[in-house]
Order: C-alpha cells, then sequence, then structure tokens
C-alpha cells in the first residue's frame, strides 16, 4: 500500500493538529490515502507496550509518519517491521527528546522533571503551558495555541503521564540507523522544544538521510504551514515510490 501514509500525534494535544496536513497532502494527489491514527490510551511507559498496541492495530506495507512523540514512535515501528514498512518521516521530532550525555540535543532534564511535576499536579493548566510553547515562534501565536488547545481530547492524567514517561524513555537513534527504508525529518527553524542543533546531529547520525527545515515556524507547523510540510511530503513520496500508482 505505498499510496497509504500513516500519521501518528504528538502528546497531548491529540490528531486535530495533522488534520490541516492531511487534507493538504490529499489536495496534492488524490490517490494518496493519508490515515490519522491516535496514540493508545496506556498507563504503561514501556516503549514495547506502545509498539505492541500500534503494531497490532495498524496495517502493514504503508508510509508511517509521525509529529513529535508520534515521530519517535513511527521510527520504532518502522524499525521493527522492516520491509513490512515502505518509509518514514518524521515532523519536528528528536531522536532522545530528553537530553543525554551522549545526545544533549534535548530538553534538559530538571526542565522535564518539572514540566511532569506540573502535569501530576493540574494536567489541563499544563496542557496550555504545553500548547503555548509549541505555539512559540509562529507569527500568530496566541491564536495558535488556542486553537491547539480548544481541539485537543480530555485526557486523563495517568495517560499523560504515562506519555511523558515514554517521551523520557525513549531513545529512537538505534532505531532510525536500523531502518533501511526511506527517511524524511522535517524540522522547525523556531522550534521551541527541539533545540536548534537536533538537526544537524541528526545529519550527523544519519548522512544519507533527507533531512528538511521550514524556516522561521514553530513546532506547531503542522497547523501554521501545512501546505510547505505537505509539498515537502509529496515529493519524498514520489522520489521514493518507485511504483507510486
Amino acid at each position: 500500500m505505498r499510496n497509504r501514509l500513516l500519521l501518528l500525534p504528538g502528546w497531548g494535544l491529540g490528531c486535530a493538529p495533522l488534520e490541516p496536513l492531511a487534507a493538504a497532502l490529499q489536495g496534492l494527489d488524490e490517490r494518496l490515502r493519508v490515515q490519522i491514527e491516535p496514540l493508545p490510551l496506556l498507563d504503561s511507559s514501556d516503549p514495547e507496550d506502545w509498539l505492541d498496541e500500534l503494531d497490532a492495530n495498524l496495517p502493514l506495507d504503508t508510509w508511517l509518519g509521525g509529529w513529535s512523540l508520534g515521530g519517535s514512535l513511527a521510527a520504532e515501528l518502522a524499525a521493527r517491521r522492516g520491509e513490512r514498512c515502505c518509509g518514514l518521516i518524521s515532523l519536528a521530532s528528536n531522536p532522545c527528546f530528553v537530553a543525554r550525555a551522549d545526545w544533549p540535543s534535548g530538553m534538559p532534564p530538571a526542565t522535564f522533571a518539572t514540566f511532569q511535576q506540573g502535569c501530576a499536579a493540574d494536567a489541563a493548566t499544563t496542557l496550555k503551558r504545553f500548547a503555548l510553547l509549541c505555539a512559540q515562534g509562529a507569527a500568530e501565536a496566541r491564536g495558535l495555541a488556542r486553537l491547539l488547545v480548544s481541539a485537543a481530547p480530555l485526557g486523563q492524567p495517568p495517560h499523560l503521564l504515562a506519555g511523558l514517561a515514554l517521551l523520557a524513555a525513549l531513545d529512537s537513534r538505534g532505531a532510525l540507523q536500523g531502518f533501511q527504508g526511506p527517511q524524511l525529518h522535517l524540522f522547525a527553524g523556531a522550534d521551541a522544544l527541539l533545540p536548534s542543533t537536533v538537526a544537524g546531529d541528526l545529519l550527523a547520525l544519519l548522512p544519507d538521510t533527507e533531512i528538511g527545515l521550514i524556516e522561521q515556524a514553530s513546532h506547531a507547523f503542522l497547523l501554521e504551514r501545512p501546505h510547505e510540510l505537505a509539498a515537502a511530503i509529496q515529493a519524498f513520496l514520489h522520489e521514493s515510490g518507485d511504483d507510486w500508482p
């Protein structure tokens, strides 16, 4: 199913942020089937539990993609599926969201721990703060943040906390290096959640992989610049899909 792209959302904000991108992609090519899949509702923070759930419920032989946390999960699932995955697309996704000694291009652990504590104490307020961070760097940041919050599902604190713990646990570098299919990784130039060094570090890790940057865009560039993203993705799909219908 080389004409089918499955997209996974990021943490906490649901599927709505991906809808403008899906619509833009299908507007460029009516043969392309774009499907947005919600993340599992799990209390576990074990990556294998999340991958088992996704693997059992998502069709094989498709393109896999995702935004932020969804991109990391898509990378892990692509590596697990190998030749049963057509290719991988990640959007504003850091292989290690939380910084490590051998990957400093992530959120400082102390900052992330404070965010986790805030979510445990008041999940609704934390989601609003998160939406503001996602929108920071956009031309209309406050309006974009309000849009993100208004469309977000009413997530339960145990699921939100499990998702944050999963973010801290994931290290998708091995999956990215191990997956032999085509890959496209797109980043936003004014992303307040991902350090500007991530794109360069990823290129050093994957020198033969296609990596792009949307200048002057926020972490929520799915809503902010969907047509630019769609054009880049469509070009990648057609270059990589030698048996595109």
